[in-house]
């Protein structure tokens, strides 16, 4: 007897996610005004309906512009988490060849400042003043939260370290997307060298209490964007009022994740004076600036402390401590 045969028919399934950083990994994310792009490493493709997403994590990268790196660590983060299969991750490179920065910029790549505060507080491009890094952010946001693409995305999470963290406290309180996507978007803002503070306050020495900084004579600049919210010349924050600024940051879920041991004077560390205001080290002065909005603004951030972490990104992001606030349950 002929043994029979037995065809077993297999539904097609969604492809799993991209993992490494080969070009294929990889997308374009298009500005309204023209041919202008910037790059996006992603686990997924934006464009393609897939319903299995449930989140997403938006994660930026530091002072090095190294966006690849950083999504390394995002996937590394998602693993752990078990979160590869619904979660897209996504990291932007905000690349530059500008004043002093040698990036290799692909044909309407979009060339972002250097190394100043510009891309870190929604400055414009350094080749199109039309542009600003925040209008990046916003394209990213408004992708993921198209129904036809991800039908049951609950949740996206935007996070960044160092620079990039500077990035997330300031995006946080000024983008214009937050209340209009229909899905719940947090912010994760881990071991920055800065705030931007909403008034002239700062904290005491022991950070107890805030008051009225007292050096202003010598430190001109304590007050200025992005340390501050005064002098905000251009860029995407500088249509948006005090008032609405202050009200959108005490409102948005954010968590200020911070290295136990971020104490030293390291890796690109702001020594000056409008910094050294707002604490001697980072540690300090993200501890201070959750009580700080908490106490003054009425908001409700929390302040969550890594155990054994100095300022590491891929220590930070793949802790026990992190992975739930990366990757919330649903």
């Amino acid at each position: 007897m002929k043994p029979i045969a037995v065809f077993v028919v297999a539904t097609a399934a969604m492809a799993g996610p991209c993992v490494t950083t080969a070009p294929s990994c990889t997308e374009w994310i298009g500005f309204a005004d023209g041919p202008a792009r910037s790059l996006v490493y992603r686990t997924y493709s934006m464009d393609a309906p897939n319903p299995q997403i449930t989140r997403a994590l938006v994660m930026v990268h530091g002072a090095g512009r190294d966006a690849d790196n950083y999504f390394r660590t995002a996937v590394a983060a998602a693993f752990l988490a078990g979160a590869l299969d619904d979660t897209i991750v996504i990291s932007p490179r905000f690349a530059s060849n500008a004043a002093g920065c040698r990036d290799t910029l692909a044909p309407n790549e979009v060339s972002w400042s250097c190394n100043g505060d510009s891309w870190r507080s929604g400055g414009t491009s350094a080749t199109n003043d039309k542009l600003t890094s925040y209008d990046f952010a916003d394209g990213i946001l408004r992708k993921l939260a198209r129904k036809e693409v991800f039908p049951n995305l609950k949740a996206i999470v935007v996070a960044g370290h160092s620079a990039g963290g500077q990035f997330v406290n300031r995006y946080e309180m000024s983008n214009q997307v937050h209340d209009t996507l229909n899905v719940p978007i947090a912010y994760v803002v881990s071991n920055p060298s800065s705030y931007a503070y909403l008034d002239a306050t700062r904290p005491a020495a022991d950070t107890s209490d805030f008051r009225p900084f007292n050096d202003g004579h010598n430190c001109t600049t304590f007050d200025r964007w992005p340390y501050g919210l005064q002098s905000r010349i251009g860029g995407y924050t500088v249509k948006q009022s005090d008032d609405q600024l202050k009200k959108q940051l005490a409102a948005r879920p954010t968590t200020y994740l911070l290295g136990e041991i971020d104490i030293l004077p390291l890796g690109g560390f702001d020594g000056s004076c409008p910094a050294m205001a707002q604490g001697p080290t980072r540690l300090a002065r993200g501890q201070a600036f959750g009580k700080y909005v908490n106490q003054k603004f009425g908001a409700r951030h929390t302040v969550t402390v890594v155990p054994l972490c100095g300022h590491n990104a891929r220590c930070m992001f793949t802790s026990e401590a992190a992975l739930p606030i990366l990757f919330p349950k649903l």
